[in-house]
């Protein structure tokens, strides 16, 4: 039936448990696959390529370091070309399974400083110099399954499905389309050992959420972009594309954010409410610095989202308040109650870096800058 449907989808055409006798097939127990994963020049896309290593390794630091063309990723021109791969993180492959690896990699030039799509460089000096506060982040990451005509997955190719309203957490076939992508990506998430809190359907149809954390310091986006990278592997297998575009349909449907929980240990000790408070006034004051670093074009796309209906609050102007979704910053309900939690900041783009968001939230919170 998936053959039908995505007729454009060469994916959707082929066969996949023809690979399962070729995955069945001993794997040397000194030899291990470690697909090195990185950000390309666009500062949204992922690539990939695998290596063959003769341990099992335990640390990122164990891991030699690689290169890669990055004239052909946006990141070099062909005279010098070669960019360095260094692994950050290990992964379990949920694909490969076994002791195979996926490694998380930051990325350098030929000097060795970082590439300009290397946010992570930047938001790790931040984590470090506030390691003391324990900051944790917890990221709501919404995304849309598309079709090969760039169509959300499962709607009318002429027309509209009906309004929003009985899409968001639905279920029954007229209400959810894809949630065997949701649930395949949930369960690689948990083998690889991204740190997922839980996955819902969202408020248009064809669009999901998945939400990561709390997680400490720099693990936040390192397990949001390795999570993402599992989610488009996924996807690609069942033939169908996966979009963080924060607006991929105008009007009045919702568009698709990244928000980020934040919080620090002052703010979940008792009366942290005082220090929540202080962190919003001081992020009243950086609106336009946070409104750049939260989406790859500098606010660009958030244009199209941040417009102050669906759910969003406006691009131009700072709020916030308790249990309100049409605000910059909302204070969850229970935090007011408690007294005590985080914030949640509700203006980065589906697209955004995470590394970007968090360095910015720490630099401006924290770090007084």
């Amino acid at each position: 039936m998936s053959r039908v449907m995505l007729k454009e989808s060469p994916n959707a055409a082929l066969d996949k448990t023809l690979l399962n006798k070729y995955l069945d097939l001993p794997q040397p127990e000194d030899k291990i696959q470690a697909k090195y994963i990185w950000i390309d020049g666009t500062g949204e896309g992922l690539r990939s390529k695998t290596r063959t290593v003769e341990f099992v390794p335990k640390h990122p630091s164990e891991l030699p370091i690689w290169t890669y063309d990055g004239s052909s990723t946006y990141q070099a021109d062909g005279a010098n070309s070669d960019i360095y791969l260094c692994p950050v993180a290990i992964y379990n492959d949920p694909f490969r399974r076994g002791n195979n690896k996926l490694v998380l990699c930051d990325t350098y030039y030929s000097d060795m400083t970082p590439t300009k799509s290397n946010k992570r460089f930047k938001c790790n000096e931040a984590m470090e110099a506030v390691k003391d506060q324990d900051p944790w982040f917890g990221i709501e990451q919404e995304y849309t399954f598309l079709d090969f005509d760039n169509r959300p997955l499962g709607w009318p190719k002429n027309g509209f499905p009906s309004p929003q309203g009985p899409y968001y957490c639905g279920v029954g076939a007229d209400k959810v389309i894809g949630r065997e992508i949701v649930e395949a990506h949930y369960r690689a998430c948990l083998y690889a050992g991204v740190k997922i809190a839980g996955t819902n359907a969202e408020v248009m149809p064809s669009q999901w959420e998945f939400q990561i954390g709390p997680c400490s310091g720099i693990s936040g986006g390192d397990d949001l972009w390795v999570a993402r990278f599992i989610l488009h592997r996924v996807a690609e297998e069942y033939g169908v594309i996966v979009t963080l575009d924060p607006k991929p349909m105008d009007g009045t449907w919702n568009g698709a954010g990244a928000h980020t929980n934040f919080s620090t240990k002052a703010m979940r000790a008792e009366n942290g409410i005082a220090e929540i408070e202080k962190a919003i006034d001081k992020l009243s004051k950086q609106h336009l610095r946070h409104i750049q670093a939260y989406d790859p074009r500098g606010g660009k796309d958030n244009e199209r989202r941040l417009t102050g209906k669906c759910e969003t609050s406006s691009i131009h102007d700072f709020s916030a308040g308790v249990a309100n979704r049409n605000v910059s910053i909302r204070i969850p309900r229970g935090v007011a109650e408690e007294k005590k939690g985080y914030l949640e900041d509700r203006r980065p783009s589906s697209n955004c870096d995470p590394y970007s968001v968090c360095d910015a939230l720490v630099r401006t919170c924290v770090l007084n800058e």
